[in-house]
């Protein structure tokens, strides 16, 4: 069964395409069937480069283990970092 529930994010960082880095300014998340990943469902989280030759994509899908790993994993690294240098609430906290 598909959600449909669609979150989009402004985001600022960069990502690596096939002809080197550029900036990603938007991510979307959403829980949907894969394309390529071996998984009933995946959280599917596509990140957006837009420039001078148009918009690119990087598209990612994890499983739904994969991904909770994941959340968990970039929430313990922003809680290790040393005060001051994450100047936002942190995400369970």
């Amino acid at each position: 069964m598909c959600t449909y529930l669609t979150e989009h994010v402004a985001v600022e960082g960069s990502a690596k395409f096939g002809d080197g880095w550029a900036a990603i300014d938007k991510a979307i998340v959403y829980f949907d069937h894969p394309v390529h990943a071996m998984a009933d469902h995946s959280v599917n989280v596509d990140f957006f480069a837009r420039g001078g030759d148009g918009i690119r994509r990087i598209a990612v899908e994890l499983t739904p283990e994969s991904a909770i790993e994941l959340a968990a994993a970039i929430n313990r690294t922003l809680a290790s970092a040393p005060p001051g240098l994450v100047d936002m609430p942190r995400v369970g906290n």
